[in-house]
């Protein structure tokens, strides 16, 4: 049991800007371990995304509300999985060779495909959880459910890329080397509980069905992603996991009228 609280905040630490005890380090191993959590710590951030969007949704303004759950939501992981995504735009729009590709998502600079990416990204995200605001006015057990539900299976779709894929940095480089180590099936099924988990708020086992969408996004980007590097690195999961967040809050607008 020790172990495993070292393990969450290893997560937490590495995940978040959630000050962790002085005994959490970045060990390889926990880093690597950590990955069974990462789901888990989505409940933390969507918890947090929701608590921000339902106290400037107090005057019964959605968009006020979404707008500092989603600057909320940035702020507590520091904008670890944003940043991801940006790189990952520059690295593929940029680069033709796996080489290019790899040496600009390395490059901590934001080039102009980034920009745009993530303009469209949260402007994106911002509409679909306005047009679900308005789906479920005044329901407000529902709207958390569904933004810690897409917080959490998002970070479970990024985790099940290192079971199935590899990773594609052959070097030491990379500052999230350790989690390119495989992951076993049992961490993989822990993960998958604390990403599922948060849909049984719903009450409605249909609600399962909407991982389809959110597995077939991840699919795809997996056969994008071997096609061009050979794998994945720690920006592709970032990217995976904010485009299967608004991928989550599109299926859910779409399903809701079968469910």
């Amino acid at each position: 049991m020790r172990q495993q609280i070292r393990i969450f905040f290893t997560a937490l630490m590495f995940y978040t800007r959630i000050p962790c005890p002085k005994w959490v380090d970045h060990s390889e191993d926990y880093i690597n371990k950590a990955t069974r959590y990462f789901p888990l710590i989505g409940w933390i951030v969507g918890g947090f995304a929701f608590a921000f969007y339902a106290l400037f949704n107090w005057q019964n303004e959605p968009a006020v509300g979404i707008v500092f759950s989603m600057i909320a939501s940035v702020w507590i992981t520091g904008a670890f999985h944003e940043d991801g995504f940006a790189d990952v735009c520059d690295g593929f729009g940029g680069g033709w060779t796996k080489q290019k590709i790899l040496d600009i998502m390395k490059d901590s600079r934001v080039g102009a495909y980034g920009v745009i990416g993530m303009i469209l990204l949260l402007g994106l995200k911002f509409l679909l959880i306005f047009r679900l605001s308005q789906l479920f006015n005044h329901q407000m057990v529902y709207m958390a459910a569904i933004i810690i539900s897409a917080h959490s299976m998002s970070r479970f779709m990024a985790a099940t890329f290192i079971f199935t894929h590899e990773y594609s940095r052959s070097d030491a480089t990379s500052k999230v080397k350790p989690i390119g180590k495989k992951i076993s099936f049992f961490e993989l099924l822990t993960a998958a509980f604390f990403g599922l988990f948060p849909l049984l708020i719903f009450e409605q086992l249909a609600v399962f069905l909407l991982v389809l969408p959110l597995y077939l996004t991840k699919w795809l980007l997996g056969r994008y992603f071997q096609k061009w590097i050979d794998g994945y690195t720690g920006d592709c999961l970032g990217a995976t996991q904010q485009i299967t967040e608004v991928v989550f809050y599109l299926s859910v607008l779409i399903g809701w009228k079968f469910i």
